[in-house]
Order: structure tokens, then sequence, then C-alpha cells
């Protein structure tokens, strides 16, 4: 039986990551978790990659992990750790890690490891139909507390708590009104406008964006210890660069830049 697969095709600026599990709505295995974190290390180092384009196939963009393996090794307490701190957590790390802004093209459902995958992303596009949750009290057990950690900060503690606490399951429109979505789309165009946001990046200045995440993801360091390094001499390293000196002169000479 295949554990399904995380794919990687680079286009025109952009890397398309696909996320893969027939037959279990794209269920992520121990084996994706691993080839995740491998992918998005190598869209990291790829100075020819813009722009993330991050999906599910058929019609699903993640419906949490895969349950079928978890018998396996979530009845101890020394493989489940490190299902969750190196499996998991390695995977997430490596998204939260890439320099390269990430869009997230979200239909049907969007539930538990993908609604952890959604949360480190940057720009997330869904479908009116993807649905959003992390009802894992029904199966008997919490969210690892990294992981919890990551989807309270991105959703809100109010969202997490109805989500871990209650078991609910939203719909896209509320995580719209809260600025966790940056669009939804009608179903059928939600491709297209997902492809359309992810060239829209590959067109602005590459460099500029990687130091932008760099620094946001600085102000998300509890201590702001990592915020002191950004803004340290490396900070204003830019500041010869041909992109910065391409955007101002376009800018001034009333044409669009070339970066």
């Amino acid at each position: 039986m295949s554990a399904g697969t995380v794919e990687l095709a680079v286009c025109s600026g952009i890397a398309h990551v696909l996320v893969q599990n027939s037959g279990k709505f794209n269920a992520i295995s121990r084996l994706m978790w691993r080839e995740l974190k491998r992918v998005f290390g190598s869209v990291h180092t790829n100075d020819e990659v813009r722009c993330v384009l991050i999906q599910g196939a058929d019609g699903h963009f993640c419906a949490g992990g895969d349950i079928s393996e978890y018998p396996k090794f979530r009845f101890d307490p020394g493989s489940l750790r490190d299902f969750h701190e190196n499996d998991v957590w390695g995977g997430l790390q490596a998204m939260l890690d890439c320099d390269v802004p990430i869009v997230a093209q979200i239909e049907g459902n969007c539930i538990g490891a993908g609604l952890e995958l959604a949360c480190c992303c940057d720009l997330r596009i869904a479908g009116s139909s993807a649905r959003f949750g992390a009802p894992i009290a029904r199966l008997g057990f919490p969210m690892a507390p990294r992981e919890a950690q990551l989807v309270a900060r991105e959703l809100g503690l109010s969202l997490a708590r109805q989500m871990l606490l209650g078991a609910a399951v939203l719909d896209a429109v509320p995580l719209l009104a809260t600025g966790f979505l940056s669009q939804v789309i009608e179903d059928r165009l939600l491709p297209e406008v997902a492809l359309s946001v992810a060239q829209g990046i590959t067109m602005l200045a590459p460099r500029a964006a990687r130091m932008n995440k760099q620094t946001l993801r600085a102000l998300c360091d509890p201590d702001l210890a990592a915020l002191g390094e950004v803004s340290g001499g490396s900070a204003y390293d830019y500041a010869a660069s041909a992109e910065h000196q391409e955007g101002v002169a376009a800018f001034t000479q009333k044409r669009r830049p070339v970066f």
C-alpha cells in the first residue's frame, strides 16, 4: 500500500508542491512528513524559486494524519515523541524556515495535520467549500505542544479552543473574517486565482521577499531575540543590490521593474 507522496515541480519561478495520498483525502504519513522536510529544504536553497504554491490532490488539501499508521507507534511515549518532535515538527519547521513566500491553495478538507500545514503558509486562499478543524479530541489524544502553539498563533486562541476543546469544524467564510484566510474563492476558480497570486509574487523583488520572511519570522519569536539579530548590520546589506537599485529606478522612471 502506498504511503503517499509530496511531489515537487519547479516552473517559471514557482515551486509547485503537491500533497497526495489517494483514497485518504491526502492524509499525511510518516514518510510524507519526511518528504515535506526534504522538499522545503530544497526550495529554501534554490535561488531560482520565487514562490511556493502548495495544494492537495483530488479536491482536498489534507484531511489529517494517516491514522492507519498510528497503532504502530502512538501507544509508546518514546515512539510517540519521536513521531511528533522529529517527523511532524521536522516537516513543519522546514516550511516555517523557508524564506520563499508560500501560497496555500486550499480546497475540501483542511483538517488536523492539514490545518498545521496551512498555518505554515504565508497566504491562504480557500475554495468556498473548504472545511477547517482539528477534531482530534474524538480520537482520544491532544495536539502536540509545539503544533498547538503554531495553530493558536495563526488562528487565535478563541478559534484554537473551539477546534481543540469542542472539536469544531468550520467553513471558510468565518476564517476569512478573522484574517486567517487571505481570500475565499468559488471552488471552480480557485486554481486560477491561486496560480495568479503566485505568479504575481514571482514578479516582485525576490531578495526583499526572503528578507521580509526572515523579519516576520523573527517577530514571532517570543523573546524577540531573533529580531535583534535581523536588525543588525546584515539587515541593510541589500543597499547596493541590483534589485534595490532597479526597484527605485523603475519607480522614478514610471516603468515596471524587472527583477
